[in-house]
């Protein structure tokens, strides 16, 4: 899912300017960006800014301050309007696969499109396209 922040935002890991490294936090926080600024956010306590989170993954959009809240809604309005059977299948199957080779990951995911299909959305959903048409989904 989108995680967001504003234009003013600034982003740290801040334990180490009270006494602790952030051991904890650094687990995920290595694995959303990439290794260096990983370890400049870990090792300085630094904030960054939204758009150099935006640049090194942490985030996904970087919004100005008066939009943010109206944008959220948005966001959460579209996500809410799809198949719940579909984005809990999508989210499930992501963070299994995302942690495999790429063989391993791509023959999952095949399952996974296949169980997709199997759903009364994913039925609905193949057979609006086809058609042209809206589809009417179910869950």
């Amino acid at each position: 899912v989108s995680t967001q922040s504003t234009g003013s935002s600034g982003i740290n890991a801040e334990y180490g300017n009270i006494g602790l490294f952030c051991s904890t936090p650094g687990v995920q926080l290595g694995r959303a960006v990439n290794r260096k600024l990983a370890m400049d956010m870990l090792l300085t306590g630094e904030p960054i800014s939204a758009p150099a989170a935006l640049a090194g993954g942490l985030v996904s959009r970087v919004y100005e301050d008066d939009v943010i809240e109206s944008e959220t809604e948005r966001l959460a309005g579209l996500v809410a309007s799809k198949s719940h059977t579909v984005i809990q299948l999508g989210i499930s199957n992501f963070n299994s696969q995302i942690r495999k080779s790429l063989v391993d990951a791509a023959e999952q995911s095949s399952e996974a499109m296949v169980q997709n299909l199997g759903t009364a959305d994913g039925r609905e959903g193949l057979s609006a396209f086809l058609e042209k048409t809206a589809p009417h989904l179910v869950t």
